[in-house]
């Protein structure tokens, strides 16, 4: 049985979908069959029913409010089926909790698609009632959805207000503060125009780039399973590897004493503090290399000419 990337994107290789525009393009696959199999026959993946039965956790129901994860309730499974019943949709989370093989092939994945190690990789399940669906949003994450079961529709279009962005975003919900610094022009009222259109069927698979405008309708009660991943950025490469590098200096570790004292003397010596480890700082970064970051934080993962030294 191969798991990872490459059955869930027959008759495509790994190369072929890594070179054609992996990772901002979204890509839909349809009539998946063998290659599949053995995750179609996970027990609690043959219906909603037989997932709430085996269900242990909570539940999340979308509100109709919103028709999105960002307006959601808790449920346990006795009431699942009434919620659904009144047309609310349910969200699975973390379901590679009742499989190894999903724990494996999360893994895989991620080994597949060369995400850093700090990548937080789950499998979630939606359960949408027929005319259900999710709200005008896009995710700060990736999500491989894998349809189980029923029809589902998607219109999805390109994100000109938001590059690479860093946390979600539904359309007429409060926007998140980190977004607010380098959003570019106008928010739009209602999906993109430029959106396209691609639908769901039993086999289909669908890969949703971050940031890419969505949103979803259910033919009939669906369900999906979703590979999905966090997208560490550059930026938390960098970051992570410079709280290791700072981690080992008395200096930097001490209590930063005195930043916010209303004693101007205590406040300025905190200050001259932090400018002369800034300095420091200055100093030793022109030689650190690419290479010495990534192994810090991806170790024998990372691009590593053999030569390398810890940071």
């Amino acid at each position: 049985m191969q798991i990872g990337l490459e059955p869930l994107i027959l008759p495509h290789t790994r190369e072929e979908f890594l070179s054609g525009g992996w990772p901002h393009v979204p890509v839909a696959i349809h009539g998946l069959n063998e290659s599949i199999r053995a995750l179609r026959n996970l027990s609690f993946l043959q219906s909603r029913e037989a997932l709430t039965a085996m269900w242990p956790f909570a539940i999340r129901a979308h509100l109709p409010d919103a028709s999105d994860e960002s307006s959601a309730i808790e449920i346990r499974g006795v009431d699942a089926e009434k919620v659904f019943a009144n047309k609310m949709s349910l969200l699975f989370n973390n379901v590679e909790r009742l499989s190894p093989l999903l724990v494996e092939w999360l893994a895989k994945l991620a080994r597949d698609l060369g995400l850093p190690m700090s990548t937080y990789g789950r499998c979630m399940v939606y359960a949408t009632p027929d005319g259900g669906g999710t709200a005008t949003h896009f995710d700060q994450n990736i999500n491989f959805v894998l349809q189980l079961h029923g029809t589902k529709t998607w219109w999805l279009a390109e994100n000109e207000t938001f590059q690479n962005p860093t946390a979600r975003h539904t359309l007429g919900q409060t926007i998140d503060p980190e977004l607010s610094p380098y959003q570019q022009g106008e928010f739009p009222k209602e999906m993109p125009s430029t959106a396209g259109r691609i639908e769901l069927k039993p086999g289909s698979l669908l890969f949703v780039p971050r940031g890419t405008w969505h949103r979803t309708e259910a033919t009939g009660d669906a369900l999906a399973l979703n590979f999905t991943f966090n997208q560490p950025t550059f930026i938390d490469v960098f970051t992570l590897a410079l709280r290791s590098r700072l981690m080992l200096s008395p200096a930097w570790r001490e209590l930063a004493d005195g930043v916010t004292s209303r004693d101007v003397d205590r406040r300025l010596r905190a200050t001259e503090k932090l400018e002369m480890l800034l300095h420091e700082l200055a100093d030793d970064v022109p030689n650190w290399q690419a290479s010495d970051i990534l192994q810090a934080t991806e170790g024998d993962q990372g691009a590593c000419d053999g030569s390398c030294q810890g940071l």
